[in-house]
Parts: structure tokens; sequence; C-alpha cells
């Protein structure tokens, strides 16, 4: 058992050390996330009324308490209005530029990263992104990524860095308060990852006196202070927040950490590149990501929801379908043996 346990260390070691790259890279990009331009941004909360209330309640705390479907988005709409013509009429340091920014990740394996081979962004999510970009304006390059840390989704669209944001980003109650949504386009739930050689089954008692790494702003971070199931609940466990994700896996590898919570859907790229971590135990919530957009931009919410409506349609050879057999079906066709879209639920 100890030398399957050292070998096991080793490799996680060696892969470790390209990981760490990879986080080093992030750090060097999350500038991007502010060049712009002055010209390139959303009027602040100076120059323009700050966003009020979602309808769903009087107040945040209201809306919160009073959300039952939260999922529930704009009708769609291919009308274009102030938030669609401010994106086509955008300027650069004077300069009109005519493309959407979008906010992203890219090491997310599988969903926002950057292929070896080429350099460029690619994934589930960016082949959205590139959906959204071919609608505005018939280019699916007419695009600036902004590659932003989970933390910092909210902020870069309520400081108007970025138009949308595309990142695995589950919809639910809290963030409504703060931005609006697309219709959900992936289903997708928690999940426990650790070393192949760990004692812990999954989301249970055998957490307990754990290290757990969670990204900061992210679902897994609310599922662990919750007091009913959360560290607390479980016994002790040690929660580790990081800034994004794969930093978790880093601290895993290395061995600081002994288990990583995050979305299934993410674990299972991670897993893909690590053979040394594994999944354990089930799924144990059910999570809907959607586009986040600024609660300003109702008309671009519409747009993003006449794009998902065709990117859903078509059966087998739909949009969504064939992204689904290009980046994730490799890595969830044990489990996922019928995909499918999440059907769209609208307000009345």
């Amino acid at each position: 058992m100890r030398s399957g346990r050292m070998r096991s260390a080793r490799m996680r070691s060696g892969l470790a050390a390209v990981v760490c790259a990879l986080g080093v890279t992030t750090a060097l990009v999350g500038p991007a996330l502010v060049d712009g331009g002055d010209d390139a941004r959303r009027p602040q909360a100076s120059e323009r009324s700050r966003p009020g209330p979602h309808p769903l309640g009087a107040g945040s705390e209201a809306a919160a308490e009073d959300c039952e479907k939260p999922e529930a988005s704009l009708r769609p709409s291919g009308a274009s209005g102030p938030a669609i013509k401010r994106i086509k009429e955008r300027k650069i340091h004077g300069h009109k530029v005519g493309k959407l920014i979008a906010g992203v990740d890219q090491n997310s394996y599988r969903w926002g990263y950057r292929d070896p081979a080429t350099g460029e962004l690619t994934g589930f999510d960016i082949d959205l992104v590139r959906a959204i970009a071919k609608d505005i304006f018939g280019d699916p390059d007419a695009v600036i990524y902004r590659t932003i840390p989970t933390s910092q989704r909210i902020k870069a669209l309520q400081q108007g860095k970025v138009d949308i944001v595309v990142r695995t980003m589950t919809i639910n109650c809290d963030r409504i308060k703060d931005v609006a949504f697309s219709t959900a386009y992936f289903q997708a739930g928690q999940q426990v990852l650790v070393p192949d050689d760990s004692s812990i089954t999954g989301y249970n008692t055998t957490l307990r006196g754990k290290r757990v790494c969670t990204a900061q702003g992210s679902t897994a971070e609310a599922v662990l202070d919750e007091p009913d199931k959360g560290a607390k609940a479980l016994g002790a466990i040690k929660v580790k927040p990081v800034p994004n994700q794969l930093d978790c896996l880093v601290r895993l590898q290395m061995g600081q950490v002994d288990a990583v919570i995050t979305d299934n859907a993410l674990a299972a790229g991670q897993a893909a590149q690590d053979p040394s971590v594994k999944l354990v135990g089930p799924r144990f919530t059910d999570e809907l990501y959607g586009v986040a957009m600024n609660k300003n931009d109702d008309d671009l919410v519409r747009r993003v929801n006449q794009v998902l409506e065709d990117y859903r349609r078509g059966g087998a050879d739909s949009p969504w379908q064939r992204a689904y057999r290009t980046w994730l079906a490799e890595d969830f066709g044990r489990t996922q043996r019928n995909p499918a879209p999440p059907d769209p639920l609208y307000k009345n």
C-alpha cells in the first residue's frame, strides 16, 4: 500500500508542475479583464441609475426568499435594443471594434481552456460564446475574451467589463439578485474529487476533519457554509477557498488538501486530465448553468435566449449535441448516456 501511495504522490507531483504553470498563466492574463479602455466600459453607477431589486421580490433579501425558479428567464427575441446597440457600436481607444466581450475561463478542460497545440481558447462554453457572437455580428470570431476568476464573475458584469459570462456559472437565487441569466444550457451538480488512494467515499462523514478546497464565490463554497448540510454538519471540515477551481486541483496534487468539492462537469474534466485523481460518491446537488449578463441588459438576455432556442433545435444534429459530442461525451459517457439540454423555462 505504501509503495502505491508513493507512486501516486510522485505522479501528482509531476502533474502538479504542469498545472501550476497553467495557474501562472491565469495570473498573467487576469489583468486583460480591465484593458479594454475607457470607451469599452458600460457607464458606472455614478453615471447611471443603479440596478434596482430583482422583480422576484421587494428588495434583495425578499428576492432570495421568494425565489422558487431562478432559472426562469425572459422570453427570447431577435430584436436589438440598447445593449445590442452598445455592443455593436463599441469603441476601444477611440476606435470602433464591433465585438462581444465575453468573460470565460481558460483552465477548465473541455469547457474553456487553451488548446496547447494552437494557443486558442476552446471548449463547450467557448462554442456557445461563438454562437452568440455569430448571431449578433454574423461572425463567430467577433469576440474579445476576458479570462476571469470564479470570484470575479458577478463584479465583471456589474462594472461593465464584460457583456456576458459563459463560465460554467450556476443559476441560483442569490446570484439573480445581482445579475441576469439566460435560460439553462447545461445541468450539473456538486461532487467530490480525491486522490486515487483516498479513503473518502463522497459527500459524507468520511470528510470529517479533512481539508477541503473550493473556489471562492462558487456553489460548493455556499453549500459548505450551509448550517444543516455544510462543513459543520458533516464534522469539522476544514474549508480552504481559492480564487480559481484549478488552484484546488494543484493543491490536491501537492497534498495540501484532502479533497476538492466542485461541479461534476469540471471535476470530470480534471479526472480525465489526471489519472491520479477520481470522482467519488453521487452528485449531491442539481444545478443549471446559464449565461450571465448585467441586470439592465434585457434585450441582450432575450437575444441570448433566442440563440439558445436555435442551439437546442435539431435533435441529434443540433449545435448543442454536436458540442456535447465534441467536448463532453468522452468524460460523461458512462453516467449520461442520453444527454440533452435542459428545457427552457420562461417568466410569465
